[in-house]
Parts: structure tokens; C-alpha cells; sequence
């Protein structure tokens, strides 16, 4: 691993703009259309970030028929490696120096229910080999006192390890998964979410009504996010056709029902959860991570709002809150990407404020409560749909921030089996917005010794909590999903290492 990373370092230099554009791999990528020559390549552990084929891509989205993100296609290209060789290694008898570590393997697609063409591989881990590898890593005393793993082969489902997977245990972000297979299940892959402006006949009042769009922006640079800039215009030239260049506004929150505050209380990780605001409510220019919020999102909106409207020529009262009618007249809207895209960002950037809209969403979407329990039931609901285990399972909100949300490593790992299920490719972007160790999102400056580019997971972490939970391919090839539960943790690096080096390990595992 350390001679391929030290190979490649000189390479990342010269491509950092190609780096760039794939450090933003869940900036929305609206009517794109590729069409690439199918060719095969895989990422080295240590190089490109992953390890999957590219294939024809026969549709506009986030991900491609392979379920490898474009972005990390594109990066893929751009380092000019190809999948399982020793780039630019040694030349002993098998192919490296005498005493280096083989190259890393080619992986089969992700995805071959979309397209992808699938390796030949050796057959799955061997289970008494894999728990006489994994068991004593799972035994380390920073892992708390309450643990649960599960390692599933996703092309089969059967499961090759696990101990504790039906234990209960706070899963802190790893929630996120399920928040996405429901969101998906109940609305699909191609949902957006809108925001619009509407006027009420006969009283020159104009309604801004929230869809329910964290992603929303007010920012210059939209970035294919929904702008509010762009609904502005549109919605003073439509007044302005109407001869209306002085209105009374309101704004409408009523998407959503109870409190906006989170159980756990005003917190940076988290904005009010409102039907309208801008930016996440962020009130610095950040677009991930902790940050301090706006405690008035809707309003905040509206006055910035109110704001575009007058720069457009067109004047306003102060807003207040209101409801529209159904006889108001809609003048402009603007919508969000796809579902698939929101996902991808949620999941790759542990996205709080996502999460706990998507599950409203679902809320909405299949009837139920618009709140925060109402959620929570809304996503129990889709899974058990979906006739996955749910056994002890219980969601207080979307995003894992609540310590009374309960999961099992079982239901975790038949989570991604499910999303990797060619008989499901709505839920795909499950598997592709999982960061990818060493290269995006919180597995950014994780595993840069280990499995990087091989390990793609989501992490959870909270005081005395950390878990993680994703897919790895091993040394033979093969793609397995695993989930890793802890409670009871005392240091939080310790234990997060102690994970990484389980993962590190499954990924090198040839245990066939």
C-alpha cells in the first residue's frame, strides 16, 4: 500500500483539477448525458478511490449503469490506472518486486443488475476464516461494551460472519441508510422537491411556500441546486405581466407538522427542521458540517427572498407566516435534483439536515405525521415493506442524532443487500453515496494507510457510540456488505481505529 500511494502522489499532483471536480462528487449533475467507450478500470487501494467497471452509460444521473459514481469515473480516467495491475512496480516473477504485496484486485461491478459487467470471482469468504480473522479485532477493549457485526456476501445474501446482529444498539449516522432506502422506496429515485411562489387571487398577496428543500439556495452560484435567485426573477416578470409591482408577502411552512427542534435541542450539526429556508440555514458559507444556524429559517428565507424581489423591481411588505389556498395562483417554482442526488450528498456528507427532511418527506409521501416520531414511523413503515428485519429496530428521527434510535447490524448489512438487489434499482444510490475511504466525504482522512479506495461506508459517531457500516471488496474480488456496532466507548479515536482496522482487514481478507 505505502509503495503504490508513494507511486501514485506525483500523478495526484498533476490532475488536482480533476481531484478537485470529484471531491465534489454529490454536487448535482442536472441533464447530464455521457456517453463513454466501455472500458474496465479499478482504482488501486491506495489511487484512484475505487474499484468498479464503467460501462456504457445509458442514462443522465448521479451514477452510472455500473452504480460508480461519474465523478469518480472521471478521476479514474484522469490517473490512467487500470483495475488489478502493478502500476508501475517491479518485475519479479508475479508481476512485483520481490517481497511488495500484490496489486490490488479488480473488483467486479457494484451493480450488475444495471448493466455492469460482472468479473469471474472466486467464491465468497470462507466463514470459519473470516470470524478467525475478524473476531479478535472485534474483541479490542476500545470497542465498548456493547458490540454487533455482520458481514453479508451481496451477491448471495448469505451471511459469512456476524455476532450480536440482532442486538439493538444506538447507530448514531449509520441511521442515514435507512433514512435513504425509505425516502427512495416511498417516493423514488427521480423526486424533487419544490419550492413556489403563488398569488392569491384578488388581494395582491403573494405566498412563498416551502417544499421542503434544505438544498435550496440563495447563494449566486446555485451550483444546480434549487435557486432562489432564479424563482425571484421568474416570479417578478410574472408579476410585473400582471401590472403588479407591490405586493403583500407571506410565507407557508405547513408542509410539515409539530416542533422544528430536534429532541436533542438546538445544535450546529442540525438547523430547525422548517418546510423553508435557504443554504441548510447556514449563516456562514459553508455547505457541510457543523455551522451556525439561523433559529427563523422561513422567515430568513422570505426576507432574503423579498430582498431578490425588490432588486427586481418589484416591492414588499415585511413577510409574515400564512397558508396558501387552493385557489392561489402559481406564478414560478423552482426544484431540487433528484432524490438520488439528496441522498448521495446526505450520506457522503453525513448530512444532518437531509436526513431529518427525507424523513418528513416520507411522512408526507405515505400519510403519515410530518414530524419528528412521524417520521420515524414512516421509515419503519418502508422497511418493513421491504421485508427487512426489524426486530428490535426503532427510529426517533432520520438522521442518528437521537439516542433513542435503535438498529441492528443484521438489518444494517440487509440494508445494503437491498440496495445492491438488481431487482431494486431505485435504491442505488444507497451504495454510491457511501463515502469512499481515503478519498470524500468523512472517510476523507481515513484509511490513507489502509483500505483506501476499497472500503466505502457510512460512519456514525456519538459520545460512547461509533459504528460503521458499508460495502468492501476483498483480495479476491468479491463485494461484501458489513456493519460494525459499538456502544459504551470511552475514546472516540481509539475505537474509530479500532473499526478501521477491521475493515482494513476484511478488505484484505483472501478467504476463499
Amino acid at each position: 500500500m505505502t509503495r503504490l500511494a508513494n507511486a501514485v502522489r506525483p500523478r495526484l499532483a498533476a490532475v488536482r483539477p480533476q481531484l478537485a471536480r470529484a471531491a465534489n462528487a454529490t454536487k448535482p449533475q442536472v441533464k447530464r448525458l455521457l456517453s463513454v467507450k466501455t472500458q474496465q478500470f479499478a482504482a488501486g487501494a491506495a489511487t484512484a478511490g475505487v474499484a468498479l467497471t464503467a460501462v456504457v452509460v445509458t442514462a443522465a444521473g448521479p451514477w452510472d449503469s455500473s452504480g460508480q459514481r461519474t465523478a469518480e469515473r472521471d478521476r479514474a480516467v484522469a490517473l490512467e490506472h487500470a483495475g488489478g495491475t502493478d502500476h508501475g512496480g517491479g518485475t519479479g516473477t508475479s508481476g512485483t518486486a520481490q517481497g511488495e504485496p500484490e496489486p490490488a484486485p479488480s473488483a467486479s461491478s457494484v451493480l450488475a443488475g444495471l448493466g455492469g459487467a460482472a468479473n469471474t470471482v472466486k467464491s465468497a469468504p470462507d466463514s470459519q476464516a473470516l470470524a478467525g480473522l475478524l473476531a479478535p479485532l472485534l474483541k479490542d477493549p476500545a470497542l465498548g461494551t456493547g458490540r454487533g457485526a455482520s458481514v453479508v456476501d451481496i451477491t448471495t445474501g448469505k451471511r459469512l460472519y456476524g455476532t450480536g446482529t440482532g442486538t439493538a444498539l444506538t447507530p448514531a449516522s449509520t441511521t442515514k441508510i435507512a433514512t435513504a432506502v425509505a425516502a427512495l422506496t416511498a417516493m423514488g429515485p427521480d423526486h424533487r422537491l419544490t419550492t413556489r411562489a403563488a398569488l392569491e387571487p384578488d388581494t395582491r398577496e403573494l405566498v412563498l411556500v416551502g417544499g421542503g428543500d434544505p438544498t435550496l439556495t440563495a447563494r449566486e452560484d446555485a451550483e444546480g441546486w434549487a435557486s432562489l435567485r432564479e424563482l425571484a426573477t421568474e416570479t417578478a416578470a410574472a408579476l410585473k405581466k400582471a401590472g403588479l409591482r407591490e405586493v403583500t408577502l407571506s410565507y407557508d411552512t405547513t408542509l410539515y407538522s409539530g416542533s422544528e427542534i430536534h429532541p436533542i435541542g438546538a445544535d450546529p450539526n442540525l438547523a430547525p427542521v422548517s418546510a423553508l429556508m435557504t443554504d441548510e440555514a447556514r449563516t456562514d458559507d459553508s455547505t457541510s458540517g457543523t455551522a451556525v444556524r439561523s433559529t427563523e429559517p422561513a422567515e430568513d428565507a422570505a426576507e432574503q427572498f423579498a430582498a431578490l424581489l425588490k432588486a427586481e423591481g418589484v416591492t414588499t411588505t415585511s413577510p409574515g407566516p400564512s397558508k396558501a389556498t387552493g385557489r392561489a395562483e402559481t406564478l414560478a417554482e423552482v426544484s431540487s435534483p433528484p432524490l438520488t442526488t439528496l441522498v448521495e450528498r446526505m450520506l457522503t456528507n453525513s448530512d444532518n439536515d437531509i436526513a431529518e427532511h427525507l424523513a418528513r418527506q416520507t411522512a408526507v409521501a405515505t400519510g403519515a405525521r410530518a414530524d419528528f416520531a412521524g417520521g420515524g414511523d414512516a421509515i419503519r413503515a418502508q422497511l418493513k415493506k421491504l421485508g427487512l428485519p426489524l426486530t428490535g429496530v426503532d427510529f426517533a428521527d432520520g438522521s442518528g442524532l437521537d439516542r433513542d434510535d435503535r438498529l441492528t447490524a443484521n438489518l444494517l448489512t440487509s440494508l445494503l443487500v437491498k440496495a445492491a438487489d438488481p431487482a431494486h434499482p431505485e435504491l442505488r444510490s444507497v451504495l454510491t453515496g457511501l463515502p469512499v475511504a481515503g478519498f470524500t466525504g468523512t472517510l476523507t482522512s481515513r484509511y490513507t494507510d489502509g483500505a483506501a479506495g476499497v472500503v466505502r461506508a457510512k460512519t456514525g459517531t456519538l459520545t460512547g457510540v461509533n459504528s460503521l457500516a458499508g460495502t468492501v471488496v476483498d483480495r479476491d474480488g468479491h463485494l461484501l456488505a458489513f456493519a460494525f456496532l459499538a456502544s459504551g466507548t470511552t475514546d472516540r479515536n481509539a475505537a474509530q481505529s479500532a473499526l478501521d482496522r477491521t475493515a482494513t482487514a476484511l478488505a484484505g481478507c483472501g478467504c476463499g
